[in-house]
C-alpha cells in the first residue's frame, strides 16, 4: 500500500519520476545538491541567526555514503554555510562540498579547507558606494546590509514596507552593480550584488561533470536557484535524469518548474531522510 507521505514526495512529472527512479537504482551514479537559507534552513530576518533544520544533517549523513556525492550550492561564503550548517567533522558527510558564492568558493570535507580566487574589485567599491545610496532613499535604517566578503546583500525584510523598500531599490541598485562590473542577484526580500559570470547553474553543471553523474537531484527556493532549475533541464538534453524540487510555492516561477513541491525544509529533510532510507548501502 502506498502511504500519502509517500504520494506527497512522489514528482508530479515523468521527467521527475524518471530522474527519481534512476537515483534509486543507481545512487553510486547520482549527485544531490540543495540550497541552503530556505532549503535546508529556514528563512530568517537576521541571515547571521540562520541555521540548518535540526533533522537535516542527521538526513544528509545518512544519504551521503549512498550517492556518488552531496553539495550544497549557496549564495553565503562557504565557510559561513558550513559554520551555519553543523556540516564540519559530521560521520557520514565525509565527501560533503559545499559550493560557496555561486560556486566561487569550495569547501570539501575530506580536506576541511576552502578554495578560491582572488574577491572581484568592484564588490569593494560598491560596499564603499552603498550607504550613500541607502540613505539616498532614506532606507540607510531599515534594511541589512549582509556583507559576504565577495559579494553584498541588501535584506529589505526589517522595513516597515518590505516589498516596497524592496522594489524601490531594485533600480537603484543595479546601476550601482553595474558602474562596478557587478549584477544584482534579487531574491526573496534581497538585492546581492555580486560578480557576473558565476550562479548556480554553471556550479552544478560543472559539479555534476566532474564527477560524472547520471542522474542529479536540486532542491532550492528561491530566484537564484532558477540557474541550477535550468542546468539540470540542459542536462536532461544531454541524457542526464533529473529531478527539480522547490522548497515552497513563494516564488512562483520556481515552484511551476518543479517535478515536486515541498513544503520548505521540513519537506526536503523529509525528502533526504526518506531517499537515504530507501536506497541501497554501498557495497550491498
Amino acid at each position: 500500500m502506498v502511504s500519502h507521505e509517500d504520494d506527497l514526495l512522489t514528482p508530479t512529472t515523468s521527467a521527475g519520476r524518471d530522474g527519481l527512479a534512476a537515483i534509486v537504482d543507481r545512487p553510486a551514479r547520482s549527485v544531490i545538491a540543495v540550497d541552503f537559507d530556505g532549503t535546508l534552513a529556514p528563512i530568517v530576518a537576521d541571515p547571521e541567526r540562520a541555521r540548518a533544520h535540526p533533522d537535516a544533517v542527521p538526513a544528509l549523513a545518512a544519504l551521503a555514503p549512498r550517492v556518488a556525492s552531496v553539495a550544497v550550492i549557496t549564495g553565503r561564503p562557504a565557510g559561513v554555510a558550513v559554520r551555519h550548517g553543523g556540516f564540519a567533522g559530521v560521520p557520514g558527510l565525509e565527501h560533503l562540498v559545499v559550493l560557496g558564492h555561486y560556486g566561487a568558493e569550495r569547501w570539501d570535507a575530506v580536506t576541511g579547507t576552502v578554495s578560491a580566487p582572488a574577491p572581484h574589485p568592484g564588490v569593494a567599491a560598491v560596499r564603499s558606494e552603498l550607504p550613500g545610496v541607502l540613505a539616498e532613499f532614506g532606507l540607510w535604517q531599515d534594511t541589512y546590509v549582509e556583507e559576504k566578503g565577495r559579494a553584498v546583500a541588501v535584506h529589505t525584510r526589517r522595513a516597515g514596507d518590505p516589498q516596497g523598500a524592496f522594489e524601490t531599490l531594485r533600480e537603484p541598485l543595479s546601476a550601482l552593480a553595474a558602474r562596478n562590473g557587478l549584477v544584482v542577484e534579487p531574491g526573496r526580500m534581497v538585492l546581492e550584488l555580486r560578480p557576473p559570470g558565476v550562479d548556480k547553474g554553471v556550479a552544478l553543471t560543472e559539479y555534476v561533470r566532474e564527477v560524472g553523474a547520471e542522474s542529479v537531484l536540486y532542491a532550492g527556493d528561491d530566484l537564484g536557484d532558477l540557474p541550477a532549475f535550468a542546468a539540470v533541464e540542459k542536462l536532461r538534453g544531454e541524457g542526464v535524469r533529473g529531478v527539480l524540487v522547490a522548497a515552497g510555492v513563494e516564488v512562483a516561477e520556481l515552484a511551476e518548474r518543479a517535478d515536486l513541491v515541498l513544503d520548505g525544509p521540513v519537506g526536503v529533510v523529509r525528502l533526504l531522510r526518506r531517499l537515504g532510507g530507501s536506497l541501497a548501502a554501498p557495497g550491498a
